[in-house]
């Protein structure tokens, strides 16, 4: 019941669009703590009610003990005080307390679905996005969801109620004074709402400036090594002061439009104030009227400021945070989320077979980079993607993946086509070593362990070992303990690389993925790694990508691609005596291993 009022009532202070962002947000977080709000609402009525007791006492101090001279008066009126305050005391502990508890676990919620959603989402959405978005969606639009309730709450339940408490009390003390009084309340509220609309626009364009200014920050972190390379610094520099800027001029612009309520309500309250005064002094000085009214009413008028101001100003802080809202409920509702088809059962790998057939897929509709490929990929053999750059062999291991849906055709593993069955049990089939592989924050141990979290330290280090690199690992002070630093950048190339091969080790999936695995390794590293892979692809459906010759020459079957077709399948010796596209990019692309 309190809900749908509180709903009601927003409808006449928004437009459609916002009261249809709190309405949403009032059914999906509020019903949630209705409890606690509930209880917070209780103990604001009793700030509410205190406050309005404060003043009307203030009458009766004037009136039994400054004119009556009454001594009970003072024992009664000082006991009367001391309960009024400490009651407003504990009231105002509690509704701070349960706000803020509810607030925290808003936020908390907020954050774990904003999470779960980017886990959800296609790697399509965040090819289009940069990463500083989610951090800034992380940190902006959880606290907005929690604001924009404990707003309404403290608005229209606090403020409100102190509001009607104090006006009961002026007019009780006099009616005419107070209509006097309360005469510039719709003045206000007109200019106050035209400034709410344009704070909301202001917000667009701050929280923009705002993740401009975390993109400079993280690229710079991130690539330092190329800023310093390159002699970048000024570029960075005049770069994020374009940012820093352009959020300062937004901010200023916010505080200099919100701020204009100030003025406002100053102005308004200083007219209504000088006119109490200036009636009651009237009334009193020539009608004779109990002083203690006079005090009491204006003690009302001086006490009601604040929460008036307060509500003056809900539309332009509400505009503000509901912005954040607005975001947070756009994305969740976003459709570009992983979904497996309803009721779709889980891959089982019996052989491990892989058969594309007729696949078309481009990253864009106007651009396609796969055109009907057919290949097979026998289970059990090694076969290997060769091509030039851009071909679209990194493509067909990302559709493997199932990191996109083909447009037309089928991808079967063991003749059933994968799109059918769940994406997880796909990838949990799979181990697979990319180019340039990423390692997470904590330790060599940590990193290995995600191919197969739960494993034994032993298990971690047998997979560093037939990955050689539990040597390098030891050489280190801190052994397996060795923190890796933010992407790995405190180890090398090739220490990276085969920490992540060593996580494919772990993982003992029945297909494996090598996308150009051994690219960061020197001749030697790379002799040691070939012989690691052998036993990793031994029994095993491996799809390898290579820039060198020696990484596919044993490979059971090449497959070339050109172009997004499949222009020459076969061995090694038997497609360089063909001497077409392979025999062409194998004197090009491995000029020293073709010799």
């Amino acid at each position: 019941m309190f809900w749908r009022a509180l709903r009601d009532r927003m409808a006449s202070f928004l437009d459609a669009s916002s009261n249809a962002t709190v309405r949403r947000l009032l059914s999906d977080q509020g019903a949630k703590h209705w409890k606690g709000y509930a209880f917070a609402f209780a103990m604001m009525g009793l700030i509410a009610a205190t406050t309005s007791l404060s003043a009307w006492i203030i009458g009766k101090i004037v009136d039994k003990i400054f004119v009556a001279h009454k001594l009970a008066a003072v024992w009664e009126i000082t006991a009367a005080i001391v309960a009024i305050y400490v009651v407003k005391g504990f009231a105002t502990y509690g509704q701070q307390v349960s706000l803020s508890r509810i607030a925290n676990s808003i936020v908390a919620d907020v954050q774990t679905r904003i999470f779960d959603k980017m886990l959800r989402m296609k790697v399509s959405y965040y090819s289009r996005s940069h990463s500083s978005e989610f951090i800034a969606r992380q940190a902006f639009i959880a606290q907005s969801a929690s604001g924009v309730l404990n707003l309404l709450i403290t608005t229209f339940s606090r403020d409100a109620l102190t509001i009607v408490g104090l006006v009961i009390v002026m007019v009780s003390q006099d009616p005419l004074l107070s209509l006097l009084a309360l005469m510039f309340v719709p003045i206000a509220a007109v200019g106050v709402r035209q400034i709410g609309q344009r704070v909301r626009k202001i917000m667009a364009t701050e929280f923009q400036g705002a993740m401009q200014m975390m993109e400079s920050l993280q690229e710079t972190a991130q690539g330092v090594r190329i800023v310093k390379a390159f002699t970048l610094e000024d570029f960075m520099r005049q770069r994020q002061g374009a940012a820093i800027r352009g959020f300062q001029t937004a901010a200023n612009k916010l505080a200099s439009v919100s701020s204009r309520t100030s003025p406002i309500m100053e102005s308004l309250g200083g007219f209504a104030i000088a006119a109490v005064v200036l009636y009651s002094g009237y009334t009193v000085i020539l009608r004779g009227n109990q002083p203690g009214s006079l005090f009491s009413f204006i003690t009302s008028v001086i006490m009601l400021y604040e929460p008036m101001k307060r509500v003056a100003r809900f539309h332009v802080d509400l505009s503000s945070s509901l912005f954040g809202v607005s975001m947070l409920y756009d994305f969740l509702d976003a459709p570009e989320f992983e979904e497996d088809p309803p009721g779709a059962d889980d891959l089982v790998v019996t052989a491990g077979r892989i058969e594309f057939r007729d696949v078309v897929f481009g990253y864009r509709p106007e651009e396609r980079v796969l055109h009907s490929v057919s290949l097979v990929a026998e289970a059990g053999k090694t076969t290997a993607l060769v091509g030039r750059s851009g071909g679209g062999k990194s493509t067909v291991m990302s559709l493997i993946l199932r990191l996109y849906d083909v447009e037309s055709g089928q991808i079967l593993c063991d003749g059933v086509d994968i799109a059918t069955v769940t994406r997880d049990s796909v990838r949990r089939q799979i181990g697979y070593v990319a180019q340039e592989n990423f390692l997470f924050k904590g330790s060599v141990r940590d990193n290995i362990a995600m191919g197969r979290p739960g494993a034994s330290d032993e298990e971690i280090v047998a997979a560093a070992k037939a990955a050689y690199a539990h040597d390098f690992i030891m050489d280190f002070e801190r052994g397996y303990d060795t923190p890796c630093g933010e992407h790995g950048m405190q180890l090398s190339g090739g220490q990276r690389q085969r920490i992540a091969i060593a996580r494919a080790f772990l993982k003992d999936a029945p297909i494996i993925l090598l996308d150009e695995a051994t690219s960061a390794l020197d001749s030697e590293s790379e002799q040691a790694i070939q012989k690691a892979l052998q036993t990793l692809c031994e029994g095993r459906t491996t799809l390898v990508i290579a820039h060198r010759l020696s990484t596919v020459a044993q490979a059971d079957e090449i497959c070339v691609i050109d172009h997004g077709q499949i222009v020459e399948r076969g061995r090694h010796r038997e497609l360089l005596a063909k001497g077409h596209t392979y025999s062409l990019i194998a004197r090009t692309q491995f000029p020293r291993d073709a010799a």
